[in-house]
């Protein structure tokens, strides 16, 4: 199909390569302008835009589609190249602009299939920012990815195609991320080719079970050492590689990258936080009703170690107290 994508980051990236290797023809991509990164804040392309710049694919960077608004002059740039496009669909993945409503209409006025958008979650549950995270936090067993129409609303269209896929207890958001963005490029070529035979039909999304996945903040990160186990570690696992989980020891704030409950390991009554042993395994820590082991952590500003080479240039003993945070440098440095 000739189609435009929209997307920014590496999870749509994999479904523009996806679609590229399908065969469809990509007359367009659309991403989000060149951002500061790393530590010298350089201006750096999404994955979106080096992955389109190198097949050669024509790229648009509005900084905004409203045509109302502070950057109306990129968005009618955007809107006369959708026209002049004549795309069969419109494809978005994780694009970071929300499609004002005359991006739908021209979809809609020039093609059968209008906008199509690939969501990290089983709709109606998880709508919204952070799909995958939340999912994680919140324990559920299963996610997927979810092929919608959209429309006007927040991840509220009718639903053509979803695929299902189990979350395992040491699946971080890393993990589980790059398999959905492997199913979602599946899915959406899949979905295409049904389009094609006129075999993909739309299924509203059921009124109950709807759940919204908050964005991110990374206030969010501190470990409440009064929480169950199983939430810390979810939270954990949640949070990694971003914001990433975070606690202090002496006043020195710690990145959690990993953790897991301690089995046969009792808090003995000791007070949320407190360090109860230290080994090759981890850093056991009390919960408010069992033990967390803390199996990867960074120190703030040093690089990310193995726990053995971490635990060695730190003076990390049993009774002393983890705490939530006295300051908000952690993620000054990374």
């Amino acid at each position: 199909m000739r189609l435009i994508f929209a997307g920014t980051p590496e999870f749509a990236r994999v479904a523009l390569t996806s679609l590229v290797d399908a065969g469809h023809e990509v007359v367009l991509v659309l991403t989000q302008p060149d951002r500061p990164a790393g530590r010298g804040m350089k201006l750096q392309a999404s994955a979106v835009k080096q992955a389109a710049t190198a097949m050669q694919l024509p790229v648009l960077q509005p900084r905004s589609l409203r045509l109302d608004g502070k950057c109306a002059e990129d968005a009618a740039q955007t809107r006369q190249a959708i026209e002049q496009a004549q795309a069969q669909v419109m494809v978005v993945a994780a694009y970071g602009l929300i499609l004002p409503q005359w991006v739908l209409d021209e979809m809609g006025a020039t093609s059968r299939l209008g906008c199509l958008n690939i969501h990290a979650s089983l709709l109606p549950r998880w709508r919204g920012a952070a799909p995958i995270h939340r999912a994680i936090e919140a324990g559920d067993a299963q996610t997927g990815v979810t092929i919608m129409q959209m429309d006007a609303g927040l991840d509220t269209g009718d639903m053509l195609l979803w695929q299902s896929t189990p979350i395992a207890p040491t699946d971080t958001t890393a993990l589980l991320h790059d398999r959905l963005a492997s199913l979602g490029g599946a899915l959406i070529v899949q979905a295409l080719a049904l389009a094609a035979r006129g075999e993909l039909k739309p299924i509203a999304q059921p009124l109950q079970g709807v759940t919204y996945a908050s964005k991110l903040d990374k206030g969010e990160a501190w470990i409440d050492w009064a929480q169950a186990a199983e939430l810390i570690v979810r939270r954990v696992h949640a949070f990694n590689p971003f914001p990433v989980a975070a606690t202090q020891l002496q006043g020195e704030a710690l990145k959690v990258w990993d953790a897991r409950v301690a089995q046969g390991l009792a808090s003995t009554n000791a007070p949320p936080g407190r360090i109860l042993a230290v080994s090759g395994e981890g850093v056991a820590v009390a919960a408010v009703d069992s033990v967390v082991l803390l199996t990867e952590l960074q120190r703030s500003g040093a690089k990310r170690l193995p726990l053995a080479e971490c635990l060695r240039g730190m003076d990390i003993q049993p009774g002393m107290q983890l705490s939530g945070p006295v300051s908000n440098t952690l993620h000054a440095a990374s």
